[in-house]
């Protein structure tokens, strides 16, 4: 795993625990920005895992 992926799964972490942050302290309609921020943050986490796996995968082949 390279710098700018490890960078970025971090920074994916980052969101998705701001997302967090955002649905326990809102009350209204920003627990669902804070919950589509969380997923977005998760999703992109999951994302760059997927990405570094098939990277390897291409350099075996």
């Amino acid at each position: 795993m390279n710098g700018s992926s490890i960078f970025f799964l971090v920074f994916s972490g980052l969101i998705a625990l701001v997302g967090l942050l955002a649905i326990g302290m809102a009350h209204d309609y920003l627990q669902f920005f804070g919950f589509a921020l969380f997923l977005f943050g998760l999703l992109f986490g999951f994302g760059c895992i997927k990405r570094h796996f098939d990277a390897q995968d291409a350099a075996k082949h």
